[in-house]
This record gives structure tokens, sequence and C-alpha cells, in this order.
């Protein structure tokens, strides 16, 4: 499709990169109070009062990050966008506006451009952010994206990596795994279709599984929950390189030790199938998948009967003394010290 002929597409060099950025945002609307001015002038200006003020930022490479032979441009803005906007929600704030820079070389028409941004421009409506700022330029190797997502958060609220104590119990949002398994099918398909350009793959089995990877959901809902139940984590983290290494970092920087119990992981039917399929361990794809963007957090033993019916919670396990170490209790009883393989590790296996 990037690379389509047909003479109806309109090449970047028809746009000045002002012209382009005005083209590509005129759609898009303020909807943050903190928002004084939006795109347009040399820096966006907020004003947040009295509020924390939460930054972060990713980049997205191309033949790094994403495939665009399977990855829809449209599914890739609003991709770029949630991996940014799960950072702010790991720190129990909310989300109100970002950035998006962009370098893509010349075989990009307008028209894709257009379709990225439709992607961040659903974005922003669907989690009522504001599109603020942000830069154009070229690149001689395919596309780049970078998201800055910035949000606030009251001061009493905010809650950090570093703060779990032993005995609070680790609680995980949603289930583990369809985003990496999601990826395996696609790469599956692509291989096929390399062969055999006159197939047509048929996803309908793999639905959930393609849909956790090509168009993930940050976690904002839970924001909401936790607050509405009354609940602060005494720590949390989003989970985009895996479970295991998430836990890693929450022991490493709040110098606690965990039993995570590998029969509490919630894995989707779908997940447990398909791991059967690919000849893959269903445990070691949760621990170790990644891109799931669900929220890894603690809370304190009192706190328990508060989220203990809630169908968005799972209790995996309980943080315990440093010196205990971080492990996994397996089916058989075992304890095993936890690891962190990663996304790249997974991915070399392939």
């Amino acid at each position: 499709m990037i690379e389509d002929k047909n003479q109806s597409l309109t090449s970047l060099t028809e746009f000045g990169e002002f012209r382009l950025i005005n083209h590509l945002t005129q759609n898009f609307k303020i909807s943050q109070e903190t928002t004084v001015k939006a795109v347009g002038d040399d820096a966006a200006v907020l004003d947040f009062k009295n509020k924390k003020t939460l930054v972060t930022t990713d980049f997205l490479v191309e033949g790094v990050h994403f495939d665009l032979s399977y990855m829809p441009l449209k599914h890739l803005g609003y991709k770029a966008v949630m991996v940014n906007l799960s950072d702010v929600y790991a720190m129990n704030g909310k989300a109100s506006q970002i950035t998006v820079s962009i370098a893509v070389s010349n075989r990009f028409p307008v028209e894709a451009l257009e379709e990225l941004y439709d992607g961040i421009y659903l974005a922003c409506k669907t989690y009522n952010v504001d599109l603020v700022g942000g830069d154009t330029t070229s690149s001689t190797k395919g596309m780049l994206i970078s998201v800055t997502a910035i949000g606030e958060v009251e001061e009493d609220k905010v809650v950090y990596r570093s703060t779990a104590k032993p005995n609070d119990l680790l609680v995980v949002t949603g289930d583990l795994g369809a985003s990496y398994l999601g990826l395996q099918v696609l790469e599956r398909e692509k291989q096929v279709f390399q062969v055999n350009p006159n197939s047509q793959p048929d996803l309908t089995e793999y639905s959930y599984l393609v849909e956790r990877q090509l168009k993930p959901e940050a976690r904002k809902d839970i924001v909401e929950l936790l607050e509405a139940l009354e609940v602060k984590p005494t720590s949390m983290i989003d989970i985009s390189d895996g479970l295991s290494s998430e836990i890693l970092h929450i022991c490493s920087q709040s110098k606690v030790g965990c039993d995570l119990y590998e029969e509490k992981l919630p894995l989707d039917p779908q997940v447990i199938s398909t791991c059967e399929e690919f000849e893959l361990n269903s445990t070691t794809v949760a621990l170790s998948g990644g891109e799931d963007y669900e929220l890894l957090f603690t809370v304190a033993q009192d706190d328990y009967p508060k989220i203990k019916a809630n169908p968005n919670f799972t209790v995996i396990g309980h943080i315990t003394e440093e010196a205990v170490g971080a492990n996994l209790v397996t089916r058989a009883n075992q304890k095993v010290e936890l690891t962190a393989q990663g996304w790249t590790a997974l991915k070399s296996e392939d």
C-alpha cells in the first residue's frame, strides 16, 4: 500500500513542513483545561497549577518495533500513543497531552501519514488527551515515531516502583501473553505470504491475540477503578517488557523480594491453545512475552477485601524480604529464581 505507484497519491515534497503539520493536525480539538496553547506556536503552553506533572516518552522504529507488512498505519498511530499513556497510568496519573514527532522516507505519500494520524486522532479522542506539538523530518530509512505523553497527578496519589513493602500483595490486571502470541501469528502468516503471495490468511481463531498486538489499550480504567475503590497501590509499573522483567524492576527499586505463583498467572483460553499449537510454554510466554500494557502493582494486605471480587484484578503473589530473592513458585510447589528473558531473548529464539 505504501509503495503504491498510483499517481493520485500526494508526494511529501508537495508539502512544506508547516503545511504538512497543519494538514495532519487540522482535525484535533482541545479538550483539556490544562492546555493553554497547543499546536501552532514555538512551544505548547500548559497549566497544571498545584499538581505534579508527569512526562514520559517512547521511540518506535520501523523494522525494530513494528513491521508495516502487517501493521496498518492507523493501528500504528493508535499503538504509539497507547505505549506512552500506559506509562502515565502506571504512575497512578491522568494523561492529558501528547506530542508526536515523526521521521519518514519519501516512499510514504501524504495519504499514508493521514492514516497514521487517523490512529493518533482516535487515541486522543478515546482517551481524552490533546495533541499539543511535535516535529516532522525526513528519514533515509523508513519510519520513526517518537511520542511524549504528559499527565498530572495529585502529590499524595503518585505511585512509584520503589515503594513496595514486604507482605504486600502482588496484583496484575487483565491477562498476559496474548500480545506476544499475536506477534507470532502475524510473523508466521507473513512467512506464508512471502512463499505464496496469493494466500489469504484466516486469523479468525486468533482475533483476540492479533488485536492485543496491533491495537492494545492502555489501562486508564484501572486508575479510575482504584480511586473508586479507595485503593492506593504501594508500587506500580506497566507491563511492556514482560511480567518477570517488571516484577524485578519493582523488587530492585524497592529493595524487596517476591514469591510469584505460576498457577495464579491469568491466561486467556486463546493464549493456552495457541501456546500448544506453537509448542511454547505458556508460563514462559506470560512471564517474558511483553507488550501486554497491563498494570502490575502491589497493595497492602488490608486492601485485599476491596479488590478480591473484582474481575479486573488477579493476585499473583506477594512481596518478601530482599534476602529471600525474587522467586517463581511452580505448580509443583518448587521455588525457581525469577529471571527476565525479555522480548529480545524470546524474539531471538524464533
